[in-house]
């Protein structure tokens, strides 16, 4: 484990009180976790813009009565199978279903991988979450 280190920060009273309202509100007990959420949030962006090795979740919604979507959507996950380390089908109702697919691999392949299914015809929504294996962070 990393040896700690305290340092003092600067900041206007003004931004300090939005961002004390900011992690009183998503539940943080102290503003050294809030900011080391923030450091690594940042140092996850960054492996994701230097291409390197990371994982994250595709999320889509579709009608799956719709002809052929599915085949679609399957081909392209067959493209990318050594990318998918995981994928769940959930029936939302009669006609919608939600695809929550997880990922690893090369940012820019899991990126493309992520274009071409929420670029299919009929995919209603998609979503993406960037994520990091954690080899970078402490």
């Amino acid at each position: 484990m990393s040896k700690l280190v305290r340092f003092g920060v600067s900041l206007e009273e003004d931004l300090l009180m939005k961002f004390d309202s900011l992690i009183r509100r998503q539940k943080y007990t102290n503003r050294s976790e809030a900011l080391r959420d923030l450091i690594r949030n940042e140092l996850v962006k960054k492996e994701w813009m230097e291409n390197k090795e990371v994982t994250g979740v595709i999320t889509i919604v579709y009608d799956h009565h719709v002809r052929e979507l599915i085949n679609k959507m399957l081909d392209i996950q067959h493209d990318y199978y050594s990318h998918i380390l995981s994928n769940q089908h959930i029936h939302i109702d009669h006609h919608n279903c939600f695809e929550i697919i997880v990922t690893k691999g090369k940012s820019k392949e899991i990126e493309d991988l992520y274009r071409k299914l929420k670029s299919i015809k009929s995919v209603k929504h998609a979503g993406f979450m960037m994520a990091t294996q954690g080899k970078d962070l402490v």
